[in-house]
């Protein structure tokens, strides 16, 4: 273990570094290089829209150069954490090009988490600076950070984008500063270590709490110039993006990918199907990635408006399970696009995806794509022990855009085997042509939308209510979000429960709307295996079979 700048612990070596960069998957071009390069070469060609607003490459370069020295004014030093809790707005790439320039350390909110899940993260990543909107859909953000302030001692300001408030400082007053020459002004920055943590960005656990994933600037440029060579990208494509950028691959793809390829990214904040369309056509998209949901809405309106999207020719879909029928029919209704299934994960991005050049196609609906960029073992999900080919088993890899590691080291025993392969949790196979299929996951993550929910998190505030004696909350099948929590509880003698009661009681815990269980039901007792843990298999037996008699009857 090493001492990042950051004063986090990595598990970078030299070791590490050599062999990576000797095999040129670490270049050492950071974000803010690459940027410096797109506004010197091609300042005027459009990077990124967002609604009406429409940025060149050099006009974004000029506004991360400000808001890098804003930040250094108000004395963040490189190593220390800026966080963003933003929808899919181009201030999010502002912000991840000014952290890249000044040496600091991004860490990405999702804008639907409430108090329980940001306390959390603002305090074990001490965050110094935070960016965020004053309201959104339904969350009032201002008022949330007001009651989460005081047990904040690190965060010194909170800067909201496109709606100030008394009292509060205004994004557009952060970039307000002359910067008449921005490529003089970039240079004063000392430039960061291509292999210091460059992000941090946290998944849920089985454990309940958050973990912290750090990554540096060579790890995510493997995964960016990886996508790059695979899919033929350049600066004639246009990505369109409606995942979160607070997620993985919408941070990857629409804040990292247009400045490595230069190419134009469009930005939806709020999915709306109709919308989306809309917006592909005009734009000429010529690539996304997206959850299950995204695809399925999507082929669904196009194919009711009769429409083809002829520009688009690549879609990748994973972070929920993908019915192979889905694939089958997206590429009947978008016959130019090849769409297929991928498989990667916050701590290892992109492990597997798509169909390399001569192989059958069906194989990106049957599969979750070709092993890229990655070394995969399949193991004994008990011993460890590697697996032969064709045989399922625990999928872990190890490749040069793994993770740094957890940002509690103790996070990485546990992740990590002596020979450096982290193991997912996931469970799958490979063939011997090198494909992954995912099959199941040995951790009890719910994963609704594309959103990892940790049961266990639920389960504790559950486990306060006072009617509440026993809980287990496991994933039912969805029609649209493929999964959804369900509660399954044991009330104490003499009490009662209700539906209305128990979602009005995890209300109050301030957890995000979506990890509130769809389903409640009430047993008797849990079933529990000799040693007394819950037996989730067959609670989630259990739930499938009730989703699937509720479909055959709705």
């Amino acid at each position: 273990m090493g001492k990042d700048v950051s004063g986090w612990s990595t598990r970078l070596t030299a070791e590490i570094v050599a062999r990576y960069t000797a095999s040129g998957h670490w270049t050492g071009i950071t974000l803010g290089h690459c940027a410096q390069e797109r506004a010197r070469t091609a300042p005027e060609r459009i990077a990124v829209v967002d609604g009406s607003t429409v940025l060149s490459f050099g006009q974004l370069f000029e506004q991360g150069v400000r808001l890098a020295m804003a930040l250094r004014r108000r004395g963040l030093k490189p190593g220390e954490v800026v966080s963003f809790q933003l929808p899919n707005w181009h201030e999010a790439m502002v912000i991840n090009l000014a952290a890249a320039i000044g040496g600091f350390v991004c860490n990405p909110i999702v804008p639907i988490y409430r108090d329980a899940e940001v306390s959390f993260i603002l305090k074990n990543s001490h965050t110094r600076v935070l960016f965020m909107p004053d309201a959104f859909r339904s969350i009032d953000y201002v008022e949330m950070v007001e009651r989460l302030r005081p047990g904040l001692p690190d965060l010194r300001d909170v800067v909201l984008v496109r709606a100030p408030r008394p009292g509060y400082t205004a994004f557009a007053d952060w970039l307000a500063d002359d910067c008449a020459e921005p490529f003089a002004a970039a240079a004063s920055f000392a430039g960061a270590d291509a292999n210091a943590v460059k992000l941090l960005l946290y998944t849920s656990g089985t454990t309940g709490a958050p973990k912290g994933v750090l990554h540096s600037h060579n790890t995510l440029r493997a995964e960016i110039d990886a996508a790059i060579r695979l899919r033929s990208l350049g600066p004639d494509d246009v990505v369109f993006m409606p995942s979160p950028v607070t997620h993985i691959t919408g941070y990857l793809y629409a804040l990292e990918l247009p400045f490595a390829a230069g190419m134009k990214v469009v930005l939806m904040d709020r999915w709306n199907v109709a919308e989306g369309v809309d917006l592909m056509a005009r734009h000429r998209a010529t690539f996304s990635v997206g959850a299950t949901p995204f695809l399925l809405e999507l082929v669904a309106e196009v194919e009711r408006r009769g429409l083809t999207l002829p520009s688009l020719r690549q879609y990748g879909c994973g972070g929920a399970p993908v019915p192979p029928e889905a694939i089958e029919r997206a590429r009947t209704v978008l016959p130019n696009c090849a769409t297929f299934r991928g498989y990667g994960c916050s701590e290892a991005p992109t492990v597997s995806s798509g169909v390399a050049q001569g192989d059958p196609v069906e194989l990106g609906a049957t599969t979750d794509g070709r092993i890229y960029n990655h070394e995969v073992r399949i193991v004994d999900a008990v011993t460890g022990e590697p697996l032969a080919a064709g045989q399922p088993g625990e999928i872990v890899t190890r490749g040069p855009e793994v993770m740094l590691g957890y940002t509690k080291p103790a996070d990485n025993d546990d992740a990590f085997d002596e020979e450096g392969f982290f193991h997912t949790g996931d469970l799958g196979v490979v063939d011997a042509r090198g494909y992954l299929t995912v099959t199941g996951r040995k951790k009890d993550l719910i994963i609704r939308g594309g959103e990892n929910i940790s049961p266990k998190e639920i389960e504790d505030v559950l486990h306060q209510h006072p009617a509440v004696g026993e809980a287990a909350v496991v994933a039912m099948p969805h029609a649209r979000m493929g999964e959804t929590p369900c509660a399954y509880v044991v009330v104490r003698a003499g009490a009662s429960l209700d539906f209305e009661a128990k979602v009005a009681f995890l209300e109050t815990a301030n957890l995000a709307r979506q990890k509130i269980p769809e389903q409640l039901v009430l047993l008797d007792e849990l079933p529990h295996n000799a040693a007394g843990k819950v037996l989730k298999h067959v609670l989630r037996a259990r739930a499938a079979g009730d989703a699937a008699r509720a479909a055959r009857n709705a």
